[in-house]
């Protein structure tokens, strides 16, 4: 080649990158311009770029809760199943869920909704068989899907054939495996007076009169609900082959429901009395006496061991609604030998947007005692959903979705391990009965019209416009469908890269993908300000940040963070994800305003 040739193609080469920078940086700018538009339809599986080498795999997971009643219905019966939930693995996939914790599948008269179990290793007809289940562990495992189960310690039902035996006679060998106690006296027409004050959560005496054997029975719960008596050790033997049955089942864990229910006061010392009545017209009280006693911990250290004896991590999360952080902290064990994720309440029950609260629970879980790692959720089959709870007196729907977006970005860019529920994925909101004799959760029936239950949260999944929003063939679903079914579905958010859908997948992939975020530490800071939450995602070294940024406030904030301060001699440099589209600029060199409810993740160097 000549020397004149040669700088003509050194030329040409010269010109065509210029041209093909100019091009990049138009294209940027025309892809920033809304959040949507750099959304992708959400049909394809967000693909995981970095592997869990810092910790065990529940550390980085997304967990997401099935109520499975309510999720598909395979048979036409009107009621979800097991082999409903096998035909949405892939949905499950594409979305970037790495765990399932189902809801209760056992057998059981469904006073509570399976929370009421009269056996604990089978299924329920209505749900499928064993062989069903089998094959659902089989096809999500082949997905990179774990099943973690739902083990209900407190209390059984009272169909249940232990408690059949306990309440046949006072000398039956099962008698104590119940809590039985004679009456306080009697009232001078005869009748019996119960042992103490308790009640039980869900209204009334926790004192069952039994006629057969003329003792009462404690049942926290519901009256077919009895408590076991966990200071009986075959009791205890009994509860830990439930968990090895279902462990050599192949799951990877257990949810353990009311957890800090498990021990009573043998004393029966009434519990205080608070100022004030309940929903079901009983006065309020404490329960001291029937709650977070400390030989929970004894217990859930010999869950652990169980557990522990299988290979691939298994995980125990704890239903563990903690008066505090430190009670909650102690979910943990001294060692670390007890639950690896105690759910949040406190976290999950602020229900309002209050950046001053929603610090200050962030601040103390990031610095529990026992450095455990943190696990959040927002919604679940006992509370409203996330887009009712924090939107509520806000008219706009444009706000109430990014309302919805905020509490999606701050669940799925925290340190916490984070928990969805079902559908909380598309907005879907709560639909509560408009009539008594429309209730089905007898927690409704008992306290209406100030407790209406929990039938809003649980209504079934919106998968498509058609009928019954593809949940079921059944004319008669066991719960109403939410009428906004015709466009808040999986079928019509997943062409729309603008829906919540898109964005939920648009977090997780982020999640996912981004250092920081999925093992960095976390930093709260411009911790003065009363109306934004930010936090600072630290990146490994060479590695660059990720800041968040919430505006929980209806007004536009003007953001100003010290990033000499933090070590971050560049600042902000790009947007990753933002439903604010003023801030999709790159570099982002000017002081930035976050409109009202939105959310800016920005990479920070």
């Amino acid at each position: 080649m000549t020397a004149t040739n040669l700088a003509k193609s050194t030329s040409h080469a010269v010109r065509m990158f210029l041209t093909a920078l100019l091009l990049l940086a138009i294209s940027s700018i025309q892809s920033t311009t809304t959040w949507a538009q750099t959304a992708k339809p959400a049909t394809a599986a967000p693909q995981t770029l970095l592997q869990s080498t810092d910790g065990p795999w529940w550390k980085h997971a997304v967990i997401y809760e099935i109520y499975p009643r309510s999720f598909q219905d395979s048979n036409g019966d009107g009621i979800g199943d097991i082999n409903g939930i096998t035909s949405r693995l892939d949905y499950l996939q594409q979305l970037g869920v790495d765990a399932i914790w189902i809801t209760p599948m056992y057998p059981s008269p469904q006073v509570d909704f399976g929370y009421d179990i009269s056996d604990y290793t089978a299924i329920d007809p209505q749900y499928g068989t064993m062989a069903d289940f089998e094959r659902m562990v089989a096809e999500a495992k082949r997905r990179n899907i774990r099943v973690i189960m739902d083990f209900v310690p407190n209390h059984t039902s009272d169909q249940n054939a232990w408690f059949k035996e306990s309440r046949s006679s006072r000398d039956n060998p099962k008698r104590d495996w119940y809590i039985w106690r004679d009456p306080k006296g009697f009232t001078a027409d005869g009748k019996p007076i119960p042992p103490n004050n308790w009640q039980s959560w869900f209204g009334h005496s926790a004192w069952q009169y039994d006629p057969t054997t003329s003792q009462y029975y404690y049942h926290h719960f519901y009256t077919q609900q009895p408590d076991l008596n966990w200071r009986n050790p075959d009791v205890q033997k009994a509860m830990m082959n439930v968990l090895r049955f279902w462990m050599d089942k192949g799951v990877s864990g257990f949810r353990i429901d009311a957890v800090s229910r498990l021990f009573e006061d043998p004393n029966l010392h009434d519990d205080p009395i608070l100022p004030g009545t309940n929903a079901y017209g009983d006065p309020n009280i404490q329960h001291k006496y029937t709650d977070n006693l400390p030989e929970v911990h004894d217990m859930l250290r010999l869950m652990r061991q169980v557990v522990d004896e299988y290979p691939g991590n298994p995980v125990l999360i704890s239903e563990a609604d903690e008066p505090n952080i430190a009670e909650l902290t102690k979910m943990y064990g001294r060692n670390n030998d007890e639950v690896q994720l105690p759910m949040d309440f406190q976290v999950a029950d602020v229900n309002e947007l209050s950046v001053p609260k929603f610090r200050d629970f962030l601040e103390q879980v990031e610095n529990n005692p026992a450095s455990g790692q943190p696990h959040f959720f927002f919604g679940n089959h006992d509370q409203a959903r996330v887009w009712d709870r924090y939107s509520e007196g806000v008219s706009d729907p444009a706000m109430k979705a990014r309302i919805a977006r905020m509490m999606a970005a701050l669940l799925l860019t925290s340190r916490a391990t984070p928990q969805l529920y079902y559908g909380e994925e598309l907005g879907m909101v709560t639909t509560p009965p408009a009539r008594k004799e429309d209730v089905k959760d007898p927690i409704g029936i008992i306290g209406w019209p100030k407790e209406k239950g929990r039938d809003g949260e649980r209504t079934p999944m919106q998968w498509s416009a058609d009928k019954n929003a593809g949940f079921t063939t059944s004319s008669t679903p066991w719960l109403p469908i939410a009428a906004d079914y015709p466009t808040v579905n999986v079928s019509t958010e997943s062409s729309d890269p603008n829906s919540m859908l898109s964005w939920y997948k648009q977090l997780i992939a982020l999640r996912r993908s981004n250092p920081a975020l999925f093992a960095g530490s976390m930093k709260l800071i411009d911790t003065s300000n009363e109306n934004v939450l930010s936090y600072l995602r630290q990146g490994p070294p060479g590695k660059p940040s990720v800041l968040v940024a919430l505006n929980f406030s209806a007004k536009p904030q003007v953001l100003k963070y010290d990033f000499a301060a933090l070590g971050l001699t560049k600042g902000a440099t790009s947007t990753l994800l933002t439903d604010d589209p003023a801030l999709n600029q790159s570099p982002l060199t000017k002081p930035t305003t976050l409109a009202p409810f939105a959310t800016w993740i920005a990479e920070v160097q």
